[in-house]
């Protein structure tokens, strides 16, 4: 596979705010058409992000939980889509980084390909009838180990990033008497995968997050990177716990935030006749902004002390789960107190806070979703 390459330069906080600044115009027309902003994600590959959590040893950034929540809350101030893609990419590449069950052959492949191409990656794991794994149940997508080479067949809906992706941590099941169940690593480009475009969401329109059909797809024995016992799997790596929980709740507090700097400009333009002055100068907004930045003050409080006590090895799987929940609900109420507070404006799609508002809306339905999250850290008090 070669030597090697040297680490890319760290991203600087001045080039990420750049890239949400080049983002943001774009973004209007990518949630309409649906599409994925691909130039978005050539921006990011320029950048060097593809890198950023790939090991040092391994020619990337060494970045970990902190550098990705702050790209990808960054990067969600002016395109929450492209910034989902990006943050599922990076965890990916930490769990590798992190990863013992891997053939040296196909780690080298994923991380070259990353650095030298910018090839995205993301786990595929929602089926239809399954639903989300962390909930539980076998997978109905299936590896068949009888027939010489590997062969996978099944579907994964709600992929994020599906036409962008070049490799896929695919969660299936075995076909064995003792099914094993666990992840298979599969190049996205081979013959027999096809996308079903079936993502028709009412927010984060431009994350593609279509449907994968495999079809007797061989895969080489290389591809089997994880495969275990059903009940092997209930210790997940804590680390992506806490990474995803983090990064999502960063992301939708870059949708607020966003928000919150649109309506300020609003704020500050939209002059009523009767009025005859901006509706900046009016005491009611001042004191909506005072409760916007409250709703966003805490949470940038949360996540603080959350990737503090990270770093320091002190911060279990259901703090952040719950920092997730508390911190996505303040988004939400943060951007709903825009949008009441301005009426049709608000809601026309001539104007962004329309989007921002669809958008913010998405946390709920992303793991770890209100119940489990509440769930989890209840029984941990009871314990």
């Amino acid at each position: 596979m070669g030597s090697p390459l040297p680490p890319p330069p760290a991203v600087t906080q001045q080039a990420l705010d750049a890239l949400a600044a080049r983002f943001a115009p774009r973004a209007g027309a990518y949630d309409r058409s649906g599409e994925i902003a691909m130039d978005n994600l050539d921006d990011c590959r320029a950048a060097g992000l593809t890198g950023l959590t790939v090991a040092r040893a391994d020619g990337g950034q060494g970045g970990g939980i902190r550098q990705i929540v702050n790209v990808t809350g960054t990067l969600a101030t002016g395109d929450p889509s492209t910034a989902l893609i990006l943050a599922m990419h990076f965890l990916q590449h930490a769990l590798i980084a992190r990863a013992t069950s891997w053939p040296e052959t196909t780690r080298r492949q994923v991380i070259e390909t990353a650095l030298r191409d910018g090839a995205l990656i993301n786990a595929l794991r929602v089926e239809p009838d399954l639903g989300t794994p962390s909930r539980g149940g076998l997978p109905a997508t299936r590896i068949s180990l009888t027939s010489g080479r590997p062969v996978l067949n099944g579907r994964k809906i709600y992929s994020t990033g599906s036409t962008a992706l070049r490799w896929g941590m695919v969660w299936v099941a075995t076909d064995e008497a003792q099914p094993r169940v666990g992840q298979v690593l599969v190049d996205l480009h081979a013959p027999g995968i096809r996308i079903e475009r079936s993502w028709h969401q009412m927010g984060m329109r431009a994350t593609g997050s279509h449907t994968f059909v495999f079809e007797d797809v061989e895969l080489p024995e290389t591809a089997l990177v994880d495969l275990r016992a059903p009940d092997q799997w209930h210790s997940n790596d804590g680390t992506l716990v806490i990474g995803h929980a983090l990064a999502i709740a960063a992301l939708y507090d870059g949708v607020a935030r966003a928000a919150r700097d649109w309506l300020i400009s609003f704020l500050h333009v939209r002059v009523p006749t009767a009025l005859g002055r901006p509706l900046a100068t009016l005491p009611r907004f001042h004191t909506l902004l005072g409760q916007i930045d409250a709703l966003l003050m805490t949470n940038r409080s949360i996540l603080a002390g959350a990737l503090d006590r990270t770093e320091s090895g002190d911060y279990p799987g259901t703090e952040a789960n719950l920092a997730k929940y508390v911190m996505t609900e303040n988004a939400i109420r943060a951007v709903e107190l825009g949008v009441a507070a301005i009426g049709n404006p608000a809601l026309s799609q001539d104007n962004p806070l329309e989007r921002h508002f669809r958008n913010v809306l998405c946390a709920r339905i992303h793991t770890p979703q209100a119940d489990v999250a509440l769930a989890a850290a209840g029984k941990v008090a009871l314990a």
